[in-house]
Parts: structure tokens; C-alpha cells; sequence
């Protein structure tokens, strides 16, 4: 289940790409699969080692085409531990919410993208997220949970002022929102609510299956309620730019 469009990324063979918060590692896996060299990050080691596990046996499967590889970073997202101008491709994907020092981070990822180089940023979309909040508490209140809800405009402002162009934004997961709704209104523990069941079936059945009936389904309530707002930016090759871009904002 991709949130990010490799093709409106720009994702080539060849090239390194930054999965920061990698998590189980679904993005990486794809951009692998696409021949790029990625580098996992993510501050639970514990993600890491299932990350190692899929992506060896991915290669030894075949999967992973000529120049296209990884590695495996335990790394904190406000003081990453590369050189500036590293990576030509970075994606942050569900990461920024759980950050107090979200614009550290972002100024982090700015600095080790290369100039011409693009990133796509994706976090709770307002709505549906203030739902979730309304609804439960325990939602956002756990130890990592989210502590924030970004506005569009508001986060495409602060990649601006980390010296990042936005150049469009999208919206993913419509089938997602609801089940979340769902979930924080009987209980985020009762994972057996048959509800819940019944619809975690729904979600499951389409990741695997992807068929045309919950395609369109979601296709249809992405825009109007997609879980995520995907940002994408770019990093302007000329220093001027960036300052100019650093200055309005």
C-alpha cells in the first residue's frame, strides 16, 4: 500500500533515495524494486531488522534489478547522519507528526537533498485526522502517537522555509479514514469489534487483490476524505532560489 507516486517523484534507476521513518519499509521496498540504492532510516531498531529481512530476500528472489539495493540506518530524523546534498530523492512518509522539532527535521531533509532533487512529505490530512481526535483521545495521547495536524498550506510553508519549493500536493487511502473513525469510536484496543473486523477484511482485500470495486471506491473518497495529504517539493539547483524561497517564507 504506496502513499507516494514514484512517477511524480521522479524516482530513476540508479539514483539514492532517503526513506525516512521507514516503518516496515513499503516505500523502500518499491524503490527498490525500481533499481534505486535506499537507505531505510528509522529511530525503532526493532523496524529495521524486518526491513533487512524482506529487502535480502527480495534480492535473493530476484526482484531488485542491477544497481538498485539498500541499507539500514538507526538514525534520528533531526540530526541525520550524512554528508549535505546525499540523496537525489527523499520520502518522508507519516513521519513529521510524531516529531516535536518538526522544522529541525525538515531543515535536515532539505540539507541532504541534492540540488534538482525531489522529496515527497506525507502526513494526516487535517479533516479526517481531527476526527480521529475528536473521537479518541488515546488516538493521539500515546507515548509516539501524533502530536500534531498539519494544514496544507501550513506545511507547505514550513518545507518553504527549510529552503524546499512545493511544486503539488495529492491525496491517498480514502478507504482508510473510515476505518479509523471506526476504530477510535468503539475503541482502539478492540480489534475483534466485528466491525472492525469486517472492515479491516474490506482493507485487506484490497491491498492484496486490488479489485475494481474498491479501487473506485477509492479513487472516489481520496479527494474528499483520503487519510493522507502527500506534498511533493523540490529542492531549487540555484542557492539564490533557495534563499529567495527561505526570505518569503
Amino acid at each position: 500500500m504506496l502513499t507516494v507516486d514514484y512517477d511524480r517523484l521522479g524516482l530513476q534507476p540508479g539514483e539514492k533515495l532517503l526513506d525516512l521513518g521507514c516503518g516496515a519499509g513499503r516505500h523502500a521496498y518499491e524503490a527498490m524494486r525500481r533499481g534505486a540504492w535506499v537507505t531505510a532510516l528509522d529511530y525503532d531498531a526493532s523496524e529495521l531488522e524486518g526491513v533487512t529481512f524482506v529487502a535480502e530476500s527480495m534480492i535473493e528472489a530476484g526482484e531488485v534489478p542491477d544497481g538498485g539495493g539498500y541499507e539500514t540506518v538507526h538514525g534520528d530524523a533531526t540530526d541525520l547522519p550524512f554528508e549535505d546534498a546525499t540523496f537525489d530523492r527523499v520520502i518522508a512518509s507519516e513521519v513529521l507528526e510524531h516529531i516535536p522539532s518538526d522544522a529541525l527535521a525538515m531543515t535536515e531533509l532539505a540539507r541532504v537533498l541534492k540540488p534538482g532533487g525531489t522529496m515527497a512529505v506525507t502526513v494526516p490530512r487535517f479533516g479526517p485526522e481531527l476526527v480521529n481526535w475528536a473521537l479518541s483521545d488515546r488516538y493521539h495521547s500515546v507515548a509516539g502517537g501524533h502530536i500534531r495536524i498539519y494544514r496544507r498550506s501550513q506545511l507547505q510553508d514550513r518545507l518553504a522555509a527549510a529552503g524546499l519549493e512545493p511544486t503539488g500536493y495529492d491525496h491517498a487511502h480514502g478507504l482508510h479514514s473510515p476505518y479509523w473513525w471506526l476504530k477510535c469510536l468503539v475503541g482502539l484496543d478492540r480489534d475483534r469489534h466485528p466491525l472492525v473486523v469486517a472492515y479491516n477484511r474490506v482493507l485487506v482485500w484490497d491491498i492484496v487483490k486490488a479489485p475494481l470495486l474498491t479501487r473506485a471506491a477509492d479513487a472516489i473518497l481520496s479527494p474528499v476524505v483520503g487519510k493522507s495529504l502527500v506534498v511533493y517539493v523540490r529542492k531549487p539547483a540555484d542557492p539564490a532560489i533557495r534563499n529567495a524561497s527561505k526570505a518569503a517564507a
